[in-house]
């Protein structure tokens, strides 16, 4: 199997699950963002899927649908192969084949997080049924380590919109209005993804220095993002046609040339946000808490305290003091001791 390697990420041309045996060791790679082939004639998928033939690279290889449930089973099961326990996966899917994914995903030890609807731009018109303009991204993980999450990558747990809603409860809503990228004049392949839906994904779900794969490289379009985000890359492309064209493009990308253009979330929230509760967090919160309380303070202001003090938002603090069977305020306990005798 030919390979490329690009800057130290190294690029397949051959078929994935052959080459994934070879090349990928056990539990490596910490997220796949993929998209495989949709089971439909290539000279048929701008019917399907509303797609511009014009200046597509030749070469696209497409998997006959008979055949499409055992090559998901095969291709999925070297996906959670490779994943390292607490790894994601993104499966992006039109509906014509979506049965045969979920079918092969049951047969796996991975375990759904998310299913998640991509609403794009320019659906297919139609005269006699309703306009089809979305597809299925089936989010997984593979259970036996901790799965990263950047809840704060992109939106601070503060920012607001105009109509005061949450831009951050908003942006991880299980329906994402992303459009597609139309490049005019450019060469590029059959199912390139547009760049904002590759970085949603990627930020959320990976951290710099993290290795991202994709099972079908396609455009590359993955691996461009990923090393964008100051990730790395590695993946397979069957087309030796398409694989020479977009892997000497590689060359040209950049490490990290992404990152100048991402937006800062305006907070970061509490320090210790997500952190487990050490022993001695837990002594801390429940002597310095009660010694607010004592000294007069209410209950909301003392929680606003502490909360600063160990780097803990409200809802956290409250919950330990739950536990912890500390729920007295000003108030209660003044009550409960005067009935002392």
């Amino acid at each position: 199997m030919r390979f490329e390697e690009v800057n130290g990420n190294i690029f397949y041309n051959g078929d994935c699950i052959a080459g994934a045996r070879v090349y990928i060791p056990d539990g490596s790679i910490d997220l796949i963002v993929t998209d495989p082939p949709y089971g439909i004639n290539g000279d048929r998928l701008h019917q399907h899927y509303n797609r511009d033939e014009t200046f597509v690279v030749e070469g696209y290889v497409e998997v006959p649908a008979a055949g499409y449930g055992e090559f998901s089973r095969r291709w999925i099961r070297e996906a959670e192969r490779i994943l390292r326990p607490g790894g994601s996966i993104y499966i992006v899917s039109g509906y014509t084949n979506l049965y045969h994914i979920l079918a092969a995903l049951r047969e796996t030890g991975l375990r759904e997080v998310n299913h998640i609807i991509w609403k794009y731009n320019f659906g297919i018109y139609t005269s006699r049924k309703y306009v089809s303009s979305h597809y299925h991204i089936l989010f997984y993980e593979k259970p036996g380590g901790e799965r990263t999450f950047n809840l704060e990558s992109r939106y601070g747990a503060g920012e607001k919109a105009p109509d005061n809603g949450s831009l951050n409860y908003r942006d991880r809503e299980d329906v994402w209005i992303i459009n597609r990228e139309y490049k005019p004049g450019k060469v590029k392949n059959k199912n390139e993804l547009p760049t904002e839906l590759l970085v949603k994904m990627i930020q959320y779900s990976s951290n710099e220095g993290d290795l991202v794969c994709d099972m079908f490289l396609g455009g590359f379009s993955t691996a461009r993002v990923a090393i964008g985000l100051n990730r790395r890359a590695t993946g397979f492309e069957i087309s030796g046609q398409v694989f020479d064209l977009k892997a000497a493009e590689m060359r040209d990308v950049a490490q990290g040339w992404l990152l100048p253009s991402l937006r800062v979330p305006q907070s970061a929230g509490p320090e210790n946000r997500g952190k487990p509760w050490t022993d001695g967090d837990q002594k801390t919160l429940i002597s310095r808490y009660t010694g607010l309380i004592e000294s007069g303070e209410t209950k909301k202001n003392a929680v606003a305290i502490v909360g600063r003090e160990l780097g803990r938002g409200r809802w956290s603090i409250e919950k330990m003091l739950k536990i912890q069977g500390v729920r007295a305020g000003r108030r209660e306990r003044r009550a409960a001791t005067a009935k002392r005798p």
